[in-house]
Formats: structure tokens, sequence, C-alpha cells
């Protein structure tokens, strides 16, 4: 069965990899650095905003996928796609404005993945229940 809201999702999230990849590959060039971080305190904010969704991806874009071959209404997959996507790149921006210290993006960013990723995790539980009964 295809996949295609996840598919935008998971295509979209791996573009945001590629970018803040980019910016600590362009740390470990500058410091030729090829295993830990440097003092740089924007170099430790690229390294942990990259790493931050590596955390966070995997899990956001299974629960997508298993709820839209469950049968979860598109709608609530595009939503709560929406929401992970849009936090990752809030909580990056944030990360990268602040470097690394308190931002509103970079707050309302986790907010947003937390919240999509329970609603996601909700929405699993919930249809299962109505598949069982």
């Amino acid at each position: 069965m295809l996949m295609p809201v996840t598919a935008v999702y998971a295509a979209v999230t791996a573009l945001l990899l590629l970018f803040l990849s980019l910016q600590v590959s362009k740390y470990r060039l500058k410091y030729r650095q090829g295993l830990g971080i440097h003092e740089d305190v924007r170099f430790q904010v690229a390294d942990r905003a990259q790493a931050n969704l590596v955390e966070y991806a995997p899990v956001a874009l299974i629960l997508m996928g298993i709820g839209e071959l469950n049968g979860v209404h598109p709608q609530w997959i595009y939503w709560v796609g929406l929401a992970f996507v849009g936090g990752r790149v809030l909580h990056a921006f944030g990360m990268f404005r602040g470097l690394g210290e308190r931002h509103h993006a970079r707050i309302l960013g986790i907010v947003l993945t937390w919240v999509s990723i329970a609603v996601m995790a909700v929405l699993l539980l919930w249809n299962v229940i109505q598949i069982q009964l």
C-alpha cells in the first residue's frame, strides 16, 4: 500500500536533515575535525540541531507511516506532519539564532515536536481500539 502523506513529510524531513548536515560538515571542514566537536559554540549548535532531528524524526515518521497504513484519516496525518516539520524547523532556527540558549522558536519547536508525536501515538491507539471493537 502507498503512503503518500508520510512520503511527503519524510522527503521534507530528509531535506531538512541534509541542510543541517551541511552546517555540521562546514564546521568539520573548517576545524579539520572528523569526530567530536570543537569549542566553537556555533559548531556545537549545528551538531546538536542535526542530532536532535535525527533523534526525533524516526519516531515521528514511523508513527505517521503506521497510522497511514492502519487507516488513520489522512487529514490527521497531514496536520501531525505539518506540526512535526514546523516544529523541527523552528527548533533549528531557534538553536542557530539563540546559539543554543533559550529562544522562543526553539521552545515552540520542542513543544510542536512533542505534541505531534503524542497526538500521533494517541491516534494510533484510538485507531487500534476502533478496529478491535
